[in-house]
């Protein structure tokens, strides 16, 4: 019996492993096809988006101004030039949140430096300044500049990269001696579908000798990408590209044109669309490697990446059709306009994508989602204790989080928050989340999440203006970023109230306790400039330079030579974001604002640093605008394109300057 037993056994375990495997690879081919042809590619492409709607790519990640910075090439069949504006937003998890204020040391520095304003810890993303605390790497026109600062008063430039003109450099990953470049390649002056992404890796081990070691090329426009422990994972999306009639399936690896056919091309199931994403993966720890490269039939309009998954994130609106009992029904025909109106599937969607990254680096599909209502950022999303946590916005019903578990599916939900009004940031942070709501005025929602099954709301506090950039301060306090604004209101000719908006005052940094959660109390905040006052900041995570031990946090400001109209956007949040950026006024100036922070004083201003002394205005009549400020030991280091300067961090002295365009 006992020898029965033995045998039994093992075998039952086996037949429950291959059952398993059975299955789970049936589901996985239930959810995804690979194309089989390209003929089959071409019907796809030929029926195109019928079953989609042309949302808007406000929530899409360009990066040409990253750096704050407008990046300038023809795009448009005309050859007339175009401006792309940054709408890259918003550490996630508290506990495992990688911010500035998170020194780096490397083999052979001691040196204590910031790093990349980052949502999740260990996860590094891209952007165009970068250092390890003795180099910094940074962006100037179609170049990468590479400067020594080991000694702060002789600051020098050592190194140039560039390609050719077509190629423009739009971000950067720095990673053991490793410097991948990402360009955005203009393949076709006359043709804007024919963008592409470049990467060129470079050996920095001898920073003044930058040896190109690996490049490839993926054909279609850069979206965003991330580097884990040295594997480097670069998204690109757009439609998909015919070439002489024939839909384009290659990519390029160290100048070689590969071409798999359809074999790296698949289709996910019930997504009917001809836009294409292209995920590849690199190990920089290997640069003998070969690149990875699959596509997938879809579009995306956000994305988030964790140290085990990255969820690509689509957005469209749908309207439900009537039925014919709606129309020849109790309703009648008159009654069709307001069932459709009110129909409450009617809105938009979020579609969230599941790819696994396997330890090997590579990235394979797992699971998705639908879910009614969008994301406005990145930091919309967060994966904690393998559970997804995503903060959405349902059309006019409020903002709301969901919660979804490693198979993707909904196993909580908090209620409707703040119907009628907009969802102008969120942050998740360990067990809790915190949301900013705003119509006239702002509440700033804390929520627990420690039961995901039963998420709810545990305080609020309301204030005048909004936030659309939350950072930890500690475990007990939040940063807040965004606007100040004034309740103005509107009355008729009687002197009656026909309705309230709000008038943007300024720009406001505000400081949250949040150890009640129960009732959040704001305890310091600053008022920056005007209403002609923005700022990366509102829309660019990335540009925040914080550090607690050093109680500095710093911004890039800038003014308009006129008010910024902002009033008759107040209520519309896509509106109101594309017009910071897209704001077609002069500058008068920009700034970098240093302020001491601390739980006793809050705010208080340093200083401010300019790069725009005796400098001829760029192509467009604005002044400079600075990238990015970081700092090393207790120095501050402020790059533009034009200029790298070095400050004192305890008194804003200046130590030295370099000008990127006069040096050698």
């Amino acid at each position: 019996m006992k020898k029965a037993l033995k045998i039994i056994i093992p075998i039952t375990i086996l037949a429950i492993i291959t059952i398993t495997l059975v299955i789970s690879n049936k589901k996985e081919q239930d959810e995804i096809t690979q194309i089989s042809s390209i003929k089959e590619l071409e019907k796809i492409y030929d029926k195109g988006t019928s079953e989609e709607t042309k949302l808007s790519t406000m929530l899409k990640l360009p990066f040409s101004l990253l750096r704050n910075t407008p990046k300038y090439y023809v795009t448009n069949y005309d050859s007339s030039m175009s401006i792309e504006s940054d709408l890259k937003t918003m550490p996630n998890n508290f506990s495992n949140a990688a911010t500035t204020d998170t020194a780096k040391v490397l083999e052979e520095s001691t040196k204590e430096y910031s790093t990349t304003n980052i949502q999740v810890e260990n996860v590094d993303e891209a952007d165009v300044t970068k250092t390890d605390g003795d180099y910094i790497y940074s962006l100037s026109e179609n170049q990468v500049i590479i400067t020594d600062v080991k000694k702060p008063e002789e600051i020098k430039i050592i190194a140039k990269i560039s390609e050719n003109s077509n190629k423009v450099p739009e971000d950067l990953i720095l990673y053991n001696h490793k410097l991948a470049v990402i360009y955005q390649e203009s393949k076709d002056y006359y043709n804007n579908n024919k963008n592409a992404t470049y990467v060129a890796i470079y050996d920095v081990t001898t920073p003044e000798k930058p040896k190109k070691i690996k490049n490839y090329e993926l054909e279609q426009p850069y979206y965003t990408s991330r580097c884990i422990d040295g594997k480097l994972y670069v998204i690109s999306c757009g439609t998909l590209k015919k070439e002489k009639d024939k839909i384009v399936t290659y990519y390029y690896e160290d100048e070689q044109q590969i071409d798999k056919g359809t074999k790296n091309i698949n289709k996910i199931k019930d997504i009917n669309t001809k836009y294409q994403t292209i995920l590849s993966n690199f190990d920089l720890n290997n640069t003998e490697s070969k690149v990875n490269v699959n596509s997938y039939l879809m579009n995306i309009s956000n994305c988030y990446v964790s140290e085990n998954n990255i969820y690509l994130i689509n957005e469209k609106y749908k309207t439900k059709s009537p039925k014919i009992t709606d129309i020849f029904g109790l309703k009648g025909l008159l009654g069709i306009l307001d069932y459709e109106y009110n129909s409450e599937e009617n809105g938009y969607y979020t579609e969230i994508y599941k790819f696994n990254l396997l330890e090997d680096g590579n990235i394979k599909f797992a699971n998705k989602a639908l879910e009614k209502g969008k994301t406005i950022n990145q930091f919309s999303i967060d994966e904690y204790k393998n559970n997804l946590r995503v903060a959405l916005q349902d059309n006019n019903k409020g903002s709301k989080i969901i919660i979804l578990d490693d198979e993707m599916k909904k196993i909580g939900e908090t209620t409707n928050l703040a119907k009628g009004e907009k969802m102008y940031s969120s942050r998740f942070l360990g067990e809790k989340a915190y949301l900013v709501t705003y119509k006239t005025i702002d509440p700033l929602f804390v929520v627990d999440l420690s039961n995901p099954r039963t998420p709810n709301v545990l305080g609020e506090l309301k204030i005048p203006g909004y936030s659309t950039y939350l950072h930890p301060y500690d475990e007990n306090h939040i940063i807040g970023i965004g606007m100040q604004t004034e309740e103005k209101v509107n009355r008729n000719s009687s002197g009656k109230v026909i309705s309230t908006t709000a008038i943007i005052t300024g720009m406001k940094m505000a400081l949250f306790d949040v150890t009640d959660v129960q009732n959040p109390v704001q305890i310091s905040d600053t008022i920056i400039g005007d209403r002609r006052t923005t700022s990366s900041i509102l829309t660019n995570h990335k540009a925040l330079l914080f550090s607690k031990e050093k109680q500095i946090i710093a911004i890039p400001v800038n003014n308009y030579t006129e008010d910024f109209n902002a009033e008759s956007y107040s209520n519309n949040y896509n509106s109101m974001i594309n017009s910071y950026k897209n704001y077609k006024k002069d500058y008068i100036s920009e700034g970098y604002f240093v302020y001491n922070i601390n739980l006793t004083d809050g705010f208080k201003l340093k200083g401010t640093i300019t790069h725009n002394k005796n400098q001829k205005k760029n192509r467009y009549n604005l002044e400079t605008r600075l990238l990015r400020g970081l700092y090393i030991e207790n120095n501050l280091y402020t790059i533009s394109e034009d200029y790298i300067k070095v400050n004192k961090l305890e008194d804003l002295q200046e130590i030295s300057q370099l000008e990127i365009n006069k040096s050698n």
